[in-house]
């Protein structure tokens, strides 16, 4: 009888693994605080526990290449997905559209005149941008300066993060007096002015989640994904500013 309880309560705490796994997510900085949201709602609903790391989309993409332990990618952009899938890093079938982002410009001065003026104007000291080599919003930042004809005069002013996440650090500390942001970093700042950068001076920013090779079989990992489509992820995503159309 003994023997037979010890089997069933091994049996049990199998079961409880089966059921209850986690497994580690790359997560775009820009989509740090909605992806902790949904996180949590995720793990509440099923039990799995997804690890988030946050980062440059670039970054993550290198570490995925030396195998790095991750097995969802949430991308701040799409090309970077879908080169994982080209290179055999990812599964196919699994690329989709899970929000499009907002570019805004933010000064942590409350009710200042903020627009393509102050960037024609100039008279500042420092503009951060993330890295347009490994940030997709670094790079749409770059393209939508060159647009309006500014970039060449505002470049010796620039001071890049590594992340989204670190632009945002500068100008919040004072280190520079404009940046480049996403539009869900701010969106809930009491204070601060922000200009929403028209969506004509750069590409769109579909921002692609994809299950990588090691998370190919991996139920949680997959749920995760599955609930990342569904109606409670849209609620949060909408929340900070993105739009969830998906064009894939």
């Amino acid at each position: 009888m003994t023997r037979f309880l010890l089997a069933a309560v091994a049996l049990l705490s199998v079961s409880a693994t089966a059921r209850a796994d986690e497994f580690n997510v790359a997560v775009a900085a820009n989509f740090t605080a909605p992806a902790k949201e949904i996180a949590t709602a995720f793990e509440q609903k099923t039990g799995h526990k997804a690890v988030l790391s946050f980062g440059a989309t670039g970054q993550f993409y290198a570490q995925i290449k030396q195998d790095a332990p991750f097995v969802v990618f949430l991308a701040a952009d799409d090309e970077t997905p879908k080169k994982a899938v080209e290179e055999g890093l990812a599964v196919p079938e699994s690329r989709f559209t899970y929000a499009v982002g907002r570019l805004v410009l933010w000064t942590k001065a409350s009710d200042a005149p903020l627009g393509e003026d102050t960037l024609r104007k100039g008279a500042f000291e420092k503009l951060s941008i993330a890295n347009p080599a490994t940030a997709p919003y670094g790079a749409a930042a770059v393209q939508a300066m060159k647009k309006m004809g500014v970039y060449e005069a505002i470049q010796p002013k620039i001071v890049q993060g590594n992340s989204i996440a670190q632009a945002f650090q500068f100008a919040d500390t004072g280190a520079a007096e404009l940046a480049f942001v996403a539009l869900s970093q701010v969106i809930a700042k009491p204070d601060g002015t922000r200009w929403p950068v028209p969506e004509a001076l750069h590409d769109p920013i579909f921002q692609d989640a994809v299950l990588l090779k090691r998370g190919a079989g991996n139920e949680a990992a997959s749920a995760f994904l599955a609930f990342l489509k569904g109606p409670e992820a849209a609620a949060v995503i909408s929340k900070y500013g993105y739009g969830t159309r998906a064009p894939n």
